[in-house]
This record gives structure tokens, sequence and C-alpha cells, in this order.
């Protein structure tokens, strides 16, 4: 009996090794699986299994600061800045730093070649400047540049074929030509740019169809779609957006409303309007901005200025990885002396754009504090 009760007392003690050593190699011991039968496996039906979650949109992260003026001419040969263009841009160049700074470049950057103005002509424009005046493009800030708009083609297509390699050569996009889709990286937010007029060395502004088309194929190629139009008459007194078509020296210059409209349903972010050299209101639409004309921006002897030809801005904007408006505020400036860009003391465009995007969409203004803060 004794030599049986330590044979048993022996196989108790290998049983509690076993059990502590899988206790430390498996961990504590689980609960009997559905292998086991009986009334309780009946009774107690297996755990559903969990909820599968729906996927989120794709947000890429980060936030994009985009900024953008209107109309630019560095002078026109021969008439030039007189250092050369080196401080064109030294008054407001703070206020142009951003991820994505867009511009009009009205003219072109060219030598030689035929000019569209017949000699003698009181009444056509057409402008050159250096294509060496790219560089004060790139000491400013900008990233790129619109050519969608009627001077540039001044020079013909050998003019825009030496703007576009000015811009190609010192690292700048430009957008504007037909089909034209430019991307732009911003950490993770790609951003489109797609520009309009009424030319044909342009995407079409009057063409809304086709611009549908194209804002809609920038949408699937980015985050984020910017869409900027050289549309509407000219004129100081030309500052109200109309609700039709406009039209100014027997050009159709767009309807305004409805392209802007059309493309932000298309999917475009962020509409940012230039062409009747003066300052008009901005409107919210679907929740994304329009800004119907920034006005004159920088033009050395080539624009005529006084009153609101003079008054113009710097639009800042801040989008998310969406595409959706985080902040926004407008910069005033104005021309000064023989046409250079400079911050406005005055602040004039603050409540110049206030009353004009009041009496122009109503409810659907953006408001603009004293500051320059846009909200809805």
């Amino acid at each position: 009996m004794r030599v049986l009760a330590l044979i048993v007392r022996a196989g108790a003690v290998v049983a509690a090794s076993a059990f502590v050593f899988s206790v430390l190699v498996d961990g504590a011991p689980k609960p009997a699986t559905a292998a086991r039968s009986g009334v309780e496996d009946v009774l107690t039906p297996p755990p559903p299994p969990p909820a599968t979650p729906k996927p989120k949109p794709k947000v890429p992260p980060g936030l994009v600061a985009i900024v953008a003026t209107g109309d630019i001419v560095m002078g026109s040969t021969p008439n030039l800045p007189p250092d050369g263009g080196r401080s064109f841009f030294s008054e407001v160049q703070a206020d142009l730093a951003g991820d994505v700074v867009l511009g009009n470049l009205e003219g072109t950057l060219s030598t030689g070649g035929g000019s569209k103005c017949s000699p003698g002509s009181t009444n056509c424009y057409a402008f050159q400047t250096p294509p060496s005046y790219v560089r004060w493009l790139v000491q400013a800030g900008f990233t790129v540049l619109n050519l969608a708009n009627n001077h540039a083609y001044d020079f013909g297509p050998r003019g825009l074929r030496q703007t576009i390699d000015a811009l190609t050569g010192a690292g700048l996009e430009h957008t504007g030509r037909p089909g034209q889709v430019t991307i732009q990286t911003v950490g993770h937010v790609r951003v489109a740019l797609v520009g309009f007029a009424s030319y044909p060395w342009s995407a079409s502004l009057t063409d809304i169809p086709g611009a549908v088309r194209l804002v809609r194929k920038a949408a699937r190629l980015a985050d984020v779609v910017v869409v900027t139009m050289h549309a509407g008459a000219e004129g100081g007194d030309r500052q109200h957006v109309s609700r039709g078509t406009e039209r100014f020296l027997g050009e159709n210059r767009g309807n305004v409303v409805r392209f802007s409209h059309a493309v932000v349903d298309a999917g475009a972010d962020l509409v940012v309007g230039h062409g009747p050299h003066v300052l008009r209101g901005m409107e919210w639409y679907k929740r994304r901005l329009i800004a119907y004309s920034l006005g004159n921006f920088a033009g050395y002897k080539v624009f005529s200025l006084g009153g609101p030809l003079s008054t113009s801005g710097i639009l800042r904007v801040t989008l998310r990885g969406d595409g959706t408006f985080e902040t926004g505020r407008l910069v005033p400036t104005r021309l000064v002396g023989e046409g250079l860009p400079a911050l406005d003391p005055a602040e004039a465009a603050h409540g110049m754009v206030r009353t004009l995007s009041r009496h122009d969409f109503g409810r659907r203004a953006v408001r603009i504090s004293a500051d320059g803060v846009l909200s809805r």
C-alpha cells in the first residue's frame, strides 16, 4: 500500500508540473470549445461575428495652402522696370508664400516674332516680357502660371512656345492649354489645376460640356481641383457679375456663373477668376468658394489705372485633403506708381468685395471680416 501511495503521489506531482508548464507556455487554460456536446451547447448559440466596419473615404492627411492673384505683366519691351524687375514683387512677396501659388500671366515671355497688332494700331495691345524675367516669378514664390487668356498668343505660336519653355526651364508649372490638367503634389495631396478662357489656344470657357468633362478628368487624377478662368467683360464699370453671357469688343467672354457652377458640380473645389481688370464678388456654391475676379495684380506701364482698376487682392485659401474649405483670407493690395504691386494700407479690397458679394449673391455671399477673413 505504501508503494502504491508513493506511485499515486508521484503521478500527481508530474501532472501538476505538466499543468504549470502548459500555463507558462500556452497561457491560462482556454474555455472548452464547441466540440463538446450537451444542453449548454444547444441553449447558448455562438457569438455573432464582429460587424465589418464601413470603409471610410480615403482623405489624404494634411492641408494645402493655395495662393492666387489676378493679372500679371512685368512690363513689355521696351517699357521695362528700371531695375530689370529685381524688386517687382518685393512689396508683396511675403504674402505670396504658399504650397500652390497661382498667377495669371498676361502676355508672353519671349523675344522677336510678329505681334498680333498691326503697325499704328491704337486699340490693340501685345505684351512681350524678356524670358529672363521668369526668375522674378520664381523669386516671388509662384509655382504655376495660367496661360488661358487673351494675351498668351500675342506673338503667335512662337511666342507661346518661348513662354512655355521659359517657365519649364525655371521649374514652374503652367496650365490653360486645351485638354491640359496640371498636377502639383503637396505632401500626400495631389492638386489639379485647370485653366479656361474663350480662345482657341486655351481650354474652352464657352464649351461648358467640354469643361465639365475636363474637370471630371482632373477630379479622377487628383484629390483637390482648382479651376482658374479668364472670363467676363473688362472695365472699371464691370465689377458686377452678370447672370448671362458677357461680351467685350465683340468677344464672347463666357457666362461666368453658369460656367463656375458647372465646374463645381463636376468636382472643382475652388474657382479663381480674372480678366475684367477689377475685383468682383465672391460666392459660396455647394460649400465651394468662387472668386469671380481678383482684378489687376501687377502691370508695369500696360494697364489703365485709378479707382477700382488699381484695387486688387491676394486670395489665400487653405483646403483639406478632400478639397473642403478650411480657412481663407483676402489680402488687400493695389497697383502703385507705374503699376507695381503693393500692400494697401487703406484695405479698400475688403469693403469693395464685401459690398459686391452681398449685392450679387445675397445669402450665398462670402462674408469678409474687417481684417479680410472669409466665412459663410
